[in-house]
């Protein structure tokens, strides 16, 4: 038979086993917990899988989205807290996809609540006067009559309260708000601030360059 002393010793084993268990157990759920608040409401990382906001974003690139920047929306109810700022023009925000919210899009904001909005041979006026974004390009040099697409030349588009008008940078190969329409505040997941990683498929390489790049 064991000793007592041969007991008790074992039994303060069993004890410190388990307390160490328990201690790995927790530290894992407070870190689960952590990265899903993390997540949920502070940094989001999405990855880029079209070309329609070239040449800001390419395919293949991942970035991260600020959550809180806009304010934190309270589960099951519209009410943001803790708000640094309202969206601005030219940010570029990812978004629920008006016409699936089991998508997520990414466009650049072009048009405010309370603007006026008209494309004229590719040319973008807002209320009235020509908006100019250093990010834009055209591949197609082709000009689309508005009977035909609102790609190149629209009719005047009045954007409604808490809403807002996007576009690709890329302008002739996105479709946004000029086919779909507006996107809901409440629709906006978050800013698009920083490149954290960029693989090319078609060339088998990094964009060592992209990494860490701000999103302007």
């Amino acid at each position: 038979m064991k000793s007592e002393s041969a007991l008790v010793a074992t039994a303060k084993e069993s004890s410190t086993w388990k307390a160490t268990v328990l201690e790995y157990v927790k530290s894992i759920l407070i870190a689960v917990v952590l990265a899903l608040v993390i997540r949920a409401y502070v940094v989001h990382a999405y990855e880029i899988p079209s070309g329609s906001m070239e040449d800001t974003l390419a395919i293949g690139d991942r970035i991260l989205v600020n959550r809180f920047i806009y304010g934190t929306k309270i589960p099951f109810t519209s009410t943001r807290i803790l708000k640094l700022r309202n969206p601005a023009r030219d940010d570029v925000i990812v978004f629920e996809f008006p016409q699936d919210h089991n998508k997520d899009f990414i466009k650049r904001i072009i048009g405010l609540p309370g603007d006026r909005i008209r494309i004229s041979d590719k040319n973008v006026y807002v209320n009235g006067n020509v908006y100019r974004n250093p990010h834009e390009v055209h591949k197609d040099g082709e000009i689309i009559p508005a009977v035909l697409s609102p790609r190149d030349n629209t009719g005047w588009i009045d954007v409604p309260a808490d809403s807002y008008f996007v576009m690709g940078d890329n302008r002739d190969s996105s479709l946004d708000s000029r086919f779909w329409g507006f996107v809901k505040r409440d629709e906006i997941k978050g800013l698009a601030f920083a490149k954290y990683w960029s693989w090319d498929a078609n060339q088998k390489h990094v964009r060592w360059r992209s990494i860490g790049k701000l999103i302007e």
